[in-house]
């Protein structure tokens, strides 16, 4: 959640992989109150992505009362700062449904959905979109947003061209927002849609002018810019890079954006960082993808 300008301040040189010793807290989060982050370890968004994964695996289907349960496990950004978090672990009820709550906090853990369903069950990926959501999302945005991040990333497993994949991200938000509108007019294919052909415009993808393009700072920036970044690059390397000296919500931006190209480019995932995840938190991601992968229909 850094400013550009930050991000220059705690890292002249820009970010270029794990600054500094993994495993070691962060220098800007030492003492600190909240929480105490390291060097290498994942966020929320990867742990709520594995409780999806294993709602999954355990159900072979995706179901909110399913995910409810896995996501009562995590713990990462669980305080009053993060509404839509606390209010589902105060609850403490996997059958909640949210109401409210138009965050992106939905749209980064829906990866395993888009792994369950192949991307011509457009039906069930946005049903298994919003089961995965309402947990703590429950606001048409929020939906809008993880549908489109569902259905992209089934269409590039499915070896889809970027141009398709940004085709069936749009689709799925514009339907999902159809399906579940809100107050407001729906609106979220079509900023997917402008980002996307802003991004297009920039002679080189720069953090400066992409950050003053789109800083990433709320839903219809944050998401849309993933799915930009995941239908113009071609690396998941580079867009997690591009991602984090950005600067605002970068392990969102990192995370969608990097699912995408993850699957149309599985080349391009840096192994050496994969090593440092998992030896700094013990996921055991291969495994759970594996199982996920077998169920895919």
């Amino acid at each position: 959640m850094l400013s550009r300008e930050d991000v220059l301040h705690w890292y002249p040189h820009g970010i270029r992989g794990f600054e500094g010793t993994p495993g070691s807290v962060i220098p800007r989060y030492v003492g600190n109150a909240k929480y105490e982050w390291r060097i290498g370890e994942t966020t929320d968004d990867t742990e709520r992505t594995v409780a999806v994964a294993r709602a999954i695996i355990t159900d072979r289907n995706v179901s909110h009362v399913s995910v409810g349960r896995e996501m009562l496990r995590c713990t990462k950004c669980v305080h009053p700062g993060v509404k839509s978090l606390w209010e589902f672990h105060q609850a403490a009820d996997p059958t909640r449904i949210a109401k409210n709550h138009d965050g992106c906090g939905a749209a980064i853990r829906v990866a395993p959905v888009g792994i369950f369903y192949t991307s011509h069950r457009l039906d069930e990926l946005l049903s298994g979109a919003r089961e995965a959501s309402v947990s703590t999302h429950g606001g048409s945005r929020a939906i809008a947003a993880a549908a489109a991040t569902t259905a992209a990333v089934s269409a590039a497993i499915d070896e889809a061209s970027p141009r398709q994949v940004l085709e069936v991200a749009e689709y799925a938000a514009a339907e999902s927002e159809r399906r579940w509108p809100g107050p407001a007019a729906p609106a979220f294919a079509n900023a997917v849609r402008t980002v996307h052909e802003n991004l297009g415009r920039l002679p080189a993808l720069r953090p400066a002018e992409v950050a003053a393009l789109c800083f990433p700072n709320q839903t219809m920036t944050i998401v849309p810019l993933a799915l930009g970044l995941g239908t113009v690059m071609q690396s998941a390397r580079e867009a997690i890079l591009l991602a984090a000296n950005i600067g605002g919500d970068s392990d969102s931006v990192a995370s969608i954006a990097g699912a995408i190209l993850g699957a149309m480019y599985p080349m391009t995932v840096n192994h050496d960082w994969y090593t440092v995840v998992e030896a700094i938190n013990d996921h055991d991601l291969v495994a759970i993808a594996n199982e996920l992968a077998q169920l895919r229909h």
